[in-house]
C-alpha cells in the first residue's frame, strides 16, 4: 500500500493530528480509467463521484467440436478473459482533507479526457478556484435541489434495502425496507443547515412544498453557543450522553403526572430548554446538547407529519448533513413522526444520504450516456457500510485516516426487473431469515462462512494452476471477507437487512475482487462429464416405469439431484473424501415420506390434469443435479405437452451451472436423446413460435434468487409464453430465499436441507425434503381425466 502524508490544518493538541497517515489506493480506487468526475461539497463533508471502467477476469466457456472428441476429452475448455467493465465510485471525507485528496487525484488522472467537473452543494462556489487550479477541469455548477431529488430517485430504484426505519431498543434497529417498484410519489426531507420540503412526483417532477430556517445549522450554530464545542460530530457525541430531562421541562413537571385528557403523557416534553431559566444552576454540555437536539428534531418532525398530511403521503424520506445515521437524530424524528401522526406515517431513513447530492450531479453530467437505461448493483467489497469508516483498514490505520465513507456500485449488463407472476411486488421479501433480527442465526451463519473460508481460498487456488501468484490473490480475498464479516459481525446492519444471501453475494463480489470468477470450474466440468455417461441410462431406467411410479422417481431423482451442492458443507465433505459418491448414493440419503414438507400427492394429483402451458425452471447447480435430476423432470413436461423456460445464472455462483454452460449441456443431450433433440432451440439464436425449450439467462450471479430483480428479457419471456407453472429448485433458491412468496400462478419449490442446524429449525433433520406444490388463492386447477403421455 503506498501511503501519503495528509496536512489536516488542524491542531487539537496532539503532534500527530496535523500529518494524519492514510492509504489512498484504498480510498480512490480505479482512478486511472477514471472517465467523468462530480463533486457536492457541504461545510464539512466533500463527496466526490467518478465513473471509472474496472479490467477484471471472466471464466469463458467454449464447446469442443464434437465429432472430434475422443474418449477421455472434457465436454467444453475453460479460459479465463479479461474484460472491461463499468463501475461508479463515491468518496465521502471530511473538507479538511480537501487539498490533499485533490492532489492525490490530479496525480493520477492519467488517460482521461475529461475537461469538466460537475460540482453542486454551498461549498462548490468556495472551492471552485481550488478544483480548477488542482484538477485542470473547468467547475460547472449544477442546481443542489435537482442534484438531490436525482440522486434519490437513483439509490431508491438500484441499492437494495437502502430505506429503513430506525426503532430504538429493537433487536435490530434498523429495519429495512425492500426496493419499490413504483417508488413515486414520496416527500423528500432534507435536513442540512435549515430545512427543505420536496414533494417527489416523477423521475422529473418535484417541488419544494416548504421548508424552515430550524435545521442542521441551527443545531451546530446554538449548540457551538451553548458548549462552546466548534464541530459537528462532537455536539453529536456530547448529546449521545446527555440527560435532557435536566434542562427540559416535561408535562410531569407542570402537572404533576399526565394530562389525561389532552392524552399528553408526563415524560412529554412540555417546554425545550424550559428548565434552563432556574437561577444559580449550572447545565452539563451534554444535557444542552441533547435537549437541543430533540428540540429541532421535534419541530423537524412535526413540520414533516404536517406536510405528509396535507399532500396525502405516507413514505417521506429523510436526508442531508443533519442525519449523517446517529441514532439519537433518527430516533428523535422517529418518535415525533409516530406521535404526531399516530403511526399513520414512518420516518424514512437512507443508508447513502450523504450521497444523494453528488450522485445528481454525476447523472447531471453523464446524461449523454442515459444511466437510467442500466440497472446497477452496490459492490458490497469497495463499499463502506452504514455507519462504519473504511472497514479494510486495521483500527490503527483507521484512527490515522480519518472518516473516508466509500460506495461503489456496478453497472450490470441487464436490466433488471419484476418477475410479472408476483402477486403483490410492492411486499415481496426474497429473504426467509433476516439474521440481523435473528442473533443465534446470525452467529451461526457467520461462523459457517468463516469455518468455509479456507475451503474456498483451497478451491480458489485450484481453479488457477497456471498463474503462480493465485495464491497470494487467494489470501488477499481471505483477508477482505474475513474483515467483512468481522464488520458484519459487530454492526449487522451494516449492508442492509444481513442474510444468507448477502453474506454469499458479498463473499462472490471479494472472490471477483482479487481476479476469482469462478472457483468451482474446474469441478463443475468434471461433473458435467461424468453425469452425462448416465444420461441416457437414466432416462431408459424411467420409460420402464409405470406414469405413477415415473413421476415419484422424477422428483425423487430431481431431490437427489440437488443434493451436489458444494456450497453445503456437510456435502462438500463427502464429495472431497469420497469421490465415488453418485446419483444412487445421493438417493438414498434421501428423507423417506412423509417428507418435511411434503405435497406431492396434490402435485400427483395436478398432473392427472391438462398439461401446463408452459412452466419457468429455476435451475440450480451443475452435474448431476442438471444432467440427472432437472432434464428427465423437463422431459416429462415437454412430453406432456408443456413448454419449458429454464432461467440459469447469467454469472458463475458457487458450483451453479451457468446459462453458457447449460447450453453447451442442452446441446449434448439433444444429440442423445430424440425427445430434447427435436424441442431444443436455443432463445437467443432461433426464437420462433414452436420452440418447447427456451434457455435464458436469470440475470443473477448468485446461489440464491431475487425475484424482484431478474433479466428484463427473461421477464418478456415470461409475458409472452404465459407462464403458468414456476418451479425453483434448491436450498439457496427455495429455502433461503423465496420460501414464503407469493406468485400469481402455480408454483413448485423443492430443496434438501443439507444443513443440520437449518434442518432444526425447521423441524427436520439433514437431507429433510422440502417439496411445496402451491395454488395462489382463487386459482382454480383441472383434475379431469387426462390421458398421460408415456415418453419413448
Amino acid at each position: 500500500i503506498n501511503y501519503c502524508s495528509i496536512n489536516t490544518g488542524v491542531d487539537s493538541g496532539h503532534s500527530m493530528d496535523k500529518s494524519i497517515t492514510l492509504p489512498p489506493d484504498e480510498i480512490f480506487r480505479n482512478l486511472e480509467n477514471a472517465k467523468r468526475f462530480a463533486i457536492d461539497i457541504g461545510g464539512s463533508l466533500t463527496k466526490l463521484a467518478y465513473y471509472s471502467t474496472v479490467q477484471h477476469k471472466v471464466a469463458k466457456v467454449r464447446s469442443f467440436d464434437h465429432t472430434a472428441k475422443t474418449e477421455g476429452d472434457p465436454l467444453y475448455e475453460i479460459s479465463m478473459q479479461e474484460e472491461m467493465s463499468a463501475r461508479l465510485h463515491f468518496i465521502k471525507f471530511e473538507n479538511a482533507y480537501i487539498e490533499t485528496c485533490l492532489d492525490f487525484i490530479k496525480d493520477h488522472l492519467v488517460n482521461t479526457d475529461t475537461k469538466v467537473i460537475k460540482a453542486t452543494g454551498g461549498g462548490a462556489h468556495k472551492f471552485k478556484d481550488l478544483i480548477e487550479k488542482k484538477l485542470k477541469l473547468r467547475v460547472d455548477k449544477e442546481d443542489e435541489m435537482t442534484c438531490l431529488i436525482k440522486g434519490c430517485n437513483f439509490v431508491l430504484r438500484n441499492i437494495t434495502h437502502e430505506a429503513f426505519v430506525y426503532v430504538k431498543h429493537a433487536d435490530s434497529e434498523f429495519r429495512f425496507q425492500n426496493t419499490h417498484p413504483d417508488i413515486f410519489p414520496y416527500l423528500l426531507i432534507n435536513i442540512g443547515s435549515g430545512v427543505s420540503i420536496f414533494k417527489v412526483e416523477s423521475e422529473d417532477t418535484f417541488e419544494r412544498v416548504g421548508g424552515s430556517s430550524i435545521g442542521g445549522g441551527t443545531f451546530w450554530g446554538l449548540g457551538a453557543l451553548l458548549t462552546k464545542t466548534k464541530r459537528f460530530d462532537e455536539l453529536l457525541q456530547l448529546a449521545s450522553k446527555g440527560q435532557h430531562t435536566n434542562v427540559d421541562m416535561l408535562v410531569k413537571d407542570i402537572y404533576g403526572g399526565s394530562y389525561g385528557s389532552l392524552g399528553l403523557t408526563g415524560d412529554l416534553i412540555a417546554s425545550s430548554f424550559g428548565k434552563s431559566a432556574t437561577p444559580d444552576k449550572e447545565f452539563s454540555k451534554e444535557d444542552m446538547a441533547k435537549s437541543l437536539l430533540h428540540m429541532i428534531s421535534n419541530d423537524i418532525g412535526q413540520l414533516a407529519c404536517l406536510y405528509a398530511r396535507l399532500h396525502n403521503l405516507t413514505r417521506v424520506y429523510f436526508g442531508g448533513f443533519f442525519i449523517r445515521g446517529h441514532p439519537v437524530t433518527m430516533h428523535t424524528i422517529t418518535y415525533s413522526i409516530n406521535f404526531f401522526t399516530k403511526g399513520e406515517v414512518q420516518a424514512l431513513f437512507l443508508r447513502h444520504e450523504g450521497y444523494l447530492g453528488t450522485i445528481g450531479a454525476f447523472l447531471k453530467g453523464a446524461e449523454e450516456d442515459n444511466p437510467n437505461q442500466y440497472s446497477w448493483g452496490e459492490n458490497y467489497a469497495g463499499s463502506s457500510g452504514l455507519m462504519s469508516t473504511s472497514p479494510d483498514l486495521n483500527p490503527m490505520q483507521r484512527a490515522r485516516s480519518g472518516t473516508f465513507d466509500m460506495l461503489e456500485m456496478d453497472r450490470l449488463e441487464r436490466q433488471l426487473v419484476n418477475l410479472p407472476l408476483l402477486q403483490d411486488p410492492s411486499s415481496y421479501i426474497p429473504d426467509t431469515v433476516d439474521l440481523s433480527e435473528d442473533a443465534l442465526a446470525r452467529e451461526y451463519w457467520l461462523y459457517c462462512f468463516e469455518e468455509a473460508l479456507d475451503g474456498v481460498v483451497k478451491r480458489a487456488v485450484a481453479s488457477q494452476p497456471d498463474l503462480p501468484e493465485a495464491a497470494e490473490r487467494a489470501e488477499k480475498f481471505r483477508h477482505k471477507y474475513q474483515h467483512k464479516l468481522q464488520t458484519l459481525r459487530h454492526q449487522p446492519f451494516a449492508y442492509g437487512s444481513l442474510t444468507v444471501r448477502s453474506l454469499l453475494d458479498t463473499r462472490e463480489h471479494c472472490l471477483n475482487e482479487f481476479n476469482f470468477p469462478d472457483p468451482y470450474s474446474k469441478i463443475k466440468q468434471g461433473e458435467n462429464d461424468m453425469a452425462l455417461k448416465y444420461f441416457q441410462k437414466a432416462v431408459k431406467s424411467l420409460g420402464e416405469l409405470s406414469w405413477e411410479q415415473r413421476q415419484f422417481a422424477l422428483v425423487r431423482g430431481l431431490l437427489a439431484g440437488n443434493v451436489f451442492d458444494w456450497g453445503a458443507k456437510a456435502v462438500s465433505d463427502v464429495l472431497e473424501s469420497d469421490p465415488e459418491f453418485g446419483f444412487e448414493h445421493a438417493k438414498l440419503q434421501l428423507e423417506e415420506r412423509p417428507w418435511l414438507v411434503d405435497a406431492y400427492d396434490q402435485w400427483l394429483e395436478r398432473l392427472k390434469g391438462p398439461p401446463h402451458k408452459c412452466a419457468l425452471f429455476f435451475v440450480d447447480n451443475s452435474g448431476i443435479d442438471i444432467i440427472l435430476g432437472v432434464f428427465p423432470f423437463v422431459r416429462e413436461l415437454i412430453c406432456r405437452g408443456t413448454e419449458v423456460v429454464l432461467a440459469s445464472n447469467s454469472s458463475p455462483a458457487l458450483n451453479d451451472v451457468t446459462n453458457s454452460e447449460l447450453q453447451i449441456l442442452t446441446e449434448r443431450i439433444a444429440a442423445m436423446d430424440l425427445v430434447i433433440q427435436i424441442v431444443m432451440i436455443c432463445f437467443f439464436c432461433f426464437p420462433i413460435p414452436e420452440d418447447r425449450l427456451t434457455l435464458v439467462q436469470s440475470g443473477s450471479s448468485s446461489p440464491c434468487l431475487d425475484l424482484s430483480r431478474l433479466d428484463k428479457v427473461l421477464a418478456g419471456v415470461v409475458r409472452e409464453r404465459h407462464v403458468d407453472l414456476v418451479i425453483i429448485e434448491g436450498m439457496g433458491r427455495a429455502i433461503h430465499t423465496n420460501y414464503y412468496a407469493i406468485l400469481s400462478c402455480e408454483s413448485l419449490k423443492m430443496a434438501v436441507i443439507k444443513n443440520s442446524w437449518l434442518a432444526d429449525r425447521l423441524g427436520g433433520k439433514l437431507f429433510s425434503v422440502v417439496f411445496k406444490y402451491e395454488v395462489p388463492p382463487g386459482h382454480k386447477t383441472t383434475t379431469l381425466d387426462h390421458v398421460p403421455v408415456t415418453p419413448s
